[in-house]
């Protein structure tokens, strides 16, 4: 495959693992990243706080990266002694990124060929540089933007004793936002639910014409590939189905819905294992029920560990940009229950089972099924892989034909 293009990668943090930058390398056509935080795993700071630790990649050790490490690590650290959290935080860091990322990017000149690619919320004022300077730009939106914050802040009305801090984004945001959809020449998402999102807003900025669809892309780990995994041949109160939850624990993930799930199925052998940021208040009783088991954040290798041990993973998300953790689940043999609300990685009973409706009763009618015929998941684990149209190379071929079209 031949692209004559040069791209310049310009994300916060360690976005999908890097799979933007490591695709377009492989095929020659990176000419950067520009990043925040850039530090190899045996460096000072990634040796301090493990959460610095997946900030590098090593397929992309030997590219052009400029990294904001200091400057970046300062930030962080005043923004926190300010009291700085919520979105007051993530607008600060976005403005800041992109006010020390021009600095970096206004050294390429007037050069021919470029195509400058963001994603959504920090792209604005590096857009305006790149029209200036005649580049291409190429926005990947990483939500279903303002239609999935109104489906969220619903949920919270309904159920305001879950409510922790959570509170919607400023309409600041939403202005900066629909500047960005303006300036961008094409925008990605990553679901077909996302795009049909975004259409309900009627942004002027965003026509059909440049609006595509691209599904996020994985690549498995060695010890996934080799993995191979077994189910007992009946369920016990020893031996419970074990489902996995893994993200972000909040209302917009169907957080209720499963939570009530867990009472309908109370006294049967199905074990719920919650693992992730909490953003919710957690009812009483649902932190008594002996059912349920509460992980918190998890970093990288515990996370391998829980799809390796568990029997399901569920997503009943009400919106989502894709969930990645679909794919994760799936490089790990692991059958996925979700939504209609994310990415379309899910062919029911196939690889996992589609929810009819998220809602409590039909969550536990699936799981209740599934613990009761164990053959199922059985069956489904052997279809379970991450498919070609989640390859790396199908990712490059995507990108590569929107700047055709």
């Amino acid at each position: 495959m031949m692209f004559a293009s040069q791209w310049i990668c310009c994300q916060i943090g360690a976005r999908e693992h890097y799979t933007l930058p490591r695709c377009l390398h492989r095929h020659g056509i990176l000419d950067s990243l520009v990043t925040d935080i850039w530090l190899p795993p045996n460096s000072l700071p990634a040796t301090i706080n493990r959460n610095l630790s997946g900030r590098f990649h090593p397929e992309l050790k030997c590219i052009t990266v400029h990294a904001l490490n200091r400057r970046a690590l300062s930030f962080e650290a005043v923004s926190y002694f300010r009291g700085l959290n919520g979105w007051k935080l993530i607008e600060a860091r976005n403005e800041w990124f992109q006010e020390h990322a021009l600095s970096k990017l206004v050294r390429y000149g007037r050069r021919d060929g470029l195509i400058l690619h963001s994603y959504s919320y920090a792209a604005r004022q590096l857009f305006e540089l790149a029209h200036d300077r005649g580049w291409v730009t190429v926005m990947q939106q990483i939500d279903p933007g303002p239609a999935g914050e109104k489906i969220v802040s619903q949920l919270y009305e309904a159920r305001p004793e879950f409510r922790l801090d959570w509170e919607p984004a400023s309409r600041r945001y939403w202005d900066k936002w629909r500047v960005e959809c303006a300036l961008a020449d094409h925008i990605i998402v990553n679901s077909t639910w996302s795009r049909e999102a975004l259409k309900q807003e009627g942004v002027p900025g965003i026509p059909d014409t440049k609006l595509h669809v691209i599904p996020l892309a994985y690549e498995p780990r060695n010890d996934a590939n080799a993995f191979v995994r077994t189910y007992p041949y009946k369920f016990t109160t020893n031996r419970p189905l074990r489902v996995l939850f893994l993200g972000q624990i909040e209302l917009g993930k169907g957080l209720f819905p499963l939570l009530q799930a867990t009472e309908l199925l109370r006294g049967e052998p199905i074990e719920f294992w919650f693992a992730g940021p909490m953003r919710v208040n957690i009812p009483e009783q649902f932190k008594q029920n002996r059912a349920i088991r509460w992980f918190g954040r998890v970093p990288r290798v515990n996370a391998s560990r829980l799809y390796r041990d568990a029997d399901v993973f569920i997503l009943p998300t009400f919106s989502d940009g894709f969930g990645l953790t679909q794919l994760e689940a799936q490089a790990w043999k692991l059958p996925v229950i979700a939504s209609r609300f994310c990415g379309d990685v899910v062919r029911d009973s196939v690889n996992g089972v589609l929810l009819e409706a998220i809602s409590d009763t039909g969550i536990a009618e699936v799981l209740l099924d599934l613990a009761e015929h164990p053959m199922k998941l059985w069956s489904m684990s052997a279809n379970c892989k991450i498919e070609e149209r989640f390859s790396l190379e199908a990712y490059a071929r995507n990108f590569a034909s929107l700047l055709k079209s």
